[in-house]
């Protein structure tokens, strides 16, 4: 069945992305240093002297005396933490790879480093120890203050290091795939309002079958109008029914809901910030991308006064190694106690959430829109020790990302995750975008706020649950949710994916219904409710909410899969063959569709038809066990016991424990005289599964044909 048993990991289904960003947020890097309009974002900084004011002049610096240089003790500060936005054809609106370059814009680079305005580096040192650190220590901006004070001297050329270099092009080597858009977008020359555009473009399922990514690498075209840039999979295509309403390719929208029976990536973040390297994933953690799942680009852009044509490229990095280590967001979010008076400078929000097991934490993202202030994320362990994963003393919407950790945090079961976010909604926060200020609440525009706190985890010594550990995780934090707002239809969703998944079909069912409740219109819960009645043996009842799911939209590819799913248990194999081939209007690549429409035509005494379309879902998935088996019954009833054989063979190449094929190999060995191979068949097909009637049965008569014959 599809839209119910898939696992889903974070959210099972429902899954509003990280915040604005998604499944991750941007820094720009060390840029817009020359914009002085006054903007407190990436765009400029307000009072940043002009360049240039310097002295003495710059024919005689190389001869003037001074303590510091920018070869021997500027120049390392830079290249480490600056040239990777400021180099050519990157963000940075100037190169830094120079003492020409530095010395020109000394006097800025000064009071940006001073009141840490650049580079841009949130997190507090000592409250987690993170990848990619930009964060200058006070020794180094005093160097550089003391520089400019001495005339920004260049120094012994001898004692510069050496230049970073950068590769042009795909920064990982050429990708396996390279996919874009379809169309391209023109960007207006200003945001509404004259603010920042969030626009969400839609590239088609870009592969034919599962493939894991190991890497993955975005390409944005024009750096200067790109803050960021996130990638989310969209399983069900619902982001299409968005797409292009506007008159426009894709979407408006900061924050981003994938409507899904399963949350894909396998939550792992995916982003980029300009200056910032590709990686690869971690050793064993791939993520998954399916056949069928769109890419969606979730992408915000800062319009520079003219329309720009905006047409990014991605480029996929393959493993053909799946997956050994799965793990999972954790979202802390108190978004309904959001209600910010105006002028209230320290309006206080928390959320707390206690581990049902042991993890390891390997990234963190925190998010809020424009009156964050203060934002601590914590965790406190069973003995009662504070243990710290993230402080941010100074809230910066424009310099918010995903931080990873140098080293995974062990956080034991019983251990508390906290978050604690300070806003400041008054008039003397600069970043507030509403003058005056106004009441502010929770919601997905940038004039609204959000309190989110994603946790990256990965579950450890579970060994012993019994269960995938990331349901466990999944019902845990829905309860939660549901503690706090008994009305979040959300939780009550996930809740009940993860219980159908961990085998307690009931509960689901009581879950899905509870969302049916608040949403008597919601296909996705209808499908799934559907599924797990199905799952019951209450076919009727399935049968009933799949039709319910259709009504409520149209075309559903999932409800439409399920119905003929459960008409073809009931034995009506007409009926099944049109709801398969509906999904095989849209989707004709589809296996599984195909090879269903096959076991209706089956039904239906369609032998050829039959054949001709499990053939054709083999062509497709050449690994599909159940096609084989299915394809080598067809086979032998219409007599032709050789490749009968041949597809039961490879059905147990692929599954080696399929009883049945065991039991129908067989049979057509037995019909072909050879009984000595049938019963060797029977008799595995009984030691995998005791109970099968057919097998024990026909190993009897095997062995009564075998004795007479001897």
């Amino acid at each position: 069945m599809r839209g119910s048993l898939g696992f889903a990991i974070a959210a099972l289904g429902r899954l509003v992305a990280p915040a604005a960003l998604a499944l991750g947020l941007a820094l720009t890097g060390l840029s817009g240093l020359g914009d002085q309009s006054g903007r407190s974002g990436p765009g400029g900084i307000i009072g940043a002297a002009p360049s240039g004011q310097l002295a003495p002049a710059a024919s005689d610096l190389h001869r003037t005396k001074a303590s510091v240089t920018f070869n021997k003790d500027v120049a390392p500060i830079i290249f480490k933490n600056c040239a990777s936005c400021h180099h050519p054809g990157e963000s940075g609106p100037f190169s830094l790879l120079t003492y020409q370059d530095a010395r020109k814009h000394a006097a800025q680079i000064a009071a940006v480093t001073r009141i840490r305005f650049m580079p841009p580096w949130l997190p507090e040192p000592g409250y987690g120890d993170f990848v990619g650190q930009r964060r200058l220590t006070e020794a180094e901006i005093k160097l550089i203050q003391q520089w400019v004070d001495e005339g920004a001297v260049e120094g012994d050329p001898g004692e510069l290091p050496p230049v970073p270099k950068f590769v042009e092009g795909w920064q990982l080597g050429k990708p396996d795939l390279v996919v874009a858009t379809s169309r391209d977008y023109v960007l207006p020359a200003e945001g509404d309002h004259g603010r920042d555009v969030f626009r969400n473009l839609i590239i088609p399922g870009p592969v034919p079958g599962t493939r894991y990514v190991k890497a993955i690498e975005f390409r944005p075209g024009n750096l200067r109008i790109f803050h960021h840039a996130n990638i989310l999979t969209d399983p069900t295509e619902s982001s299409r029914r968005l797409d292009g309403q506007d008159g426009q390719p894709g979407f408006s929208g900061m924050d981003l809901e994938i409507e899904s029976d399963r949350f894909d990536p396998d939550s792992n973040f995916l982003f980029w910030k300009p200056g910032t390297p590709p990686a690869a994933e971690s050793d064993g953690i791939p993520w998954r991308l399916d056949r069928g799942a769109d890419l969606i680009l979730n992408l915000h852009m800062r319009p520079d006064g003219k329309p720009e044509v905006v047409r990014p490229e991605v480029g996929l990095y393959f493993t053909d190694q799946p997956p050994t280590k799965f793990p999972m967001l954790l979202q802390l979010e108190n978004d309904g106690a959001l209600k910010i008076p105006p002028g209230d400078n320290h309006f206080v929000v928390t959320d707390d959430f206690k581990l049902p097991l042991d993890v390891e934490v390997l990234a963190i993202y925190p998010h809020a829109h424009y009156l964050g202030k203060d934002i601590q994320g914590f965790a406190t362990l069973p003995a009662g020790e504070k243990k710290w994963l993230i402080w941010i003393k100074e809230w910066n919407f424009d310099w918010q990302g995903v931080f990873r950790y140098q080293q995974p945090v062990f956080l034991p079961k019983g251990a508390t995750l906290h978050m604690r976010w300070t806003y400041d909604n008054s008039a003397g926060n600069v970043r507030n975008p509403n003058h005056p200020p106004r009441l502010v609440v929770g919601g997905n525009l940038a004039t609204d706020e959000m309190s989110h706190l994603w946790v990256q985890v990965l579950p450890v010594n579970s060994a012993d649950l019994g269960v995938d550990p990331r349901l466990v995780l999944q019902a845990a934090i829905s309860q939660h949710k549901l503690e706090k707002d008994p009305g979040d239809w959300t939780a009550h969703f996930n809740l009940g994916a993860a219980l159908e998944t961990m085998g307690k079909p009931q509960k689901a069912i009581d879950e899905y219904r509870r969302v049916l409740e608040l949403r008597p219109g919601d296909a996705i819960a209808r499908n799934s409710l559907g599924a797990a009645l199905q799952s019951l043996g209450r076919t009727d009842e399935a049968i009933h909410e799949y039709r319910q799911a259709l009504n409520a939209r149209p075309g559903d590819l999932d409800a439409e899969y399920n119905l003929g799913s459960a008409l073809l248990s009931q034995g009506k194999g007409e009926q099944a063959a049109g709801q398969f081939q509906q999904v095989l209007k849209a989707r004709p690549d589809d296996p599984d569709a195909l090879a269903n429409l096959g076991r209706a035509f089956a039904v239906e005494n369609r032998m050829a038809e039959a054949a001709a379309e499990f053939e054709s879902a083999l062509r497709i998935d050449p690994q599909n066990a159940d096609a084989h088996y299915d394809l080598g019954r067809v086979l032998a009833a219409q007599g032709d016991l050789p490749q009968a054989a041949a597809e039961f063979e490879s059905a147990l190449r692929i599954n080696p424990d399929h009883a049945s094929a065991h039991s129908d190999l067989g049979t057509v060995l037995a019909m072909q005289g050879k009984l000595a191979q049938a019963v060797a068949e029977y008799e595995a097909a009984l030691r995998i599964d005791p109970q099968l009637a057919t097998a024990r049965d026909n190993l009897e008569r095997a062995r009564a044909q075998l004795a007479k014959s001897k």
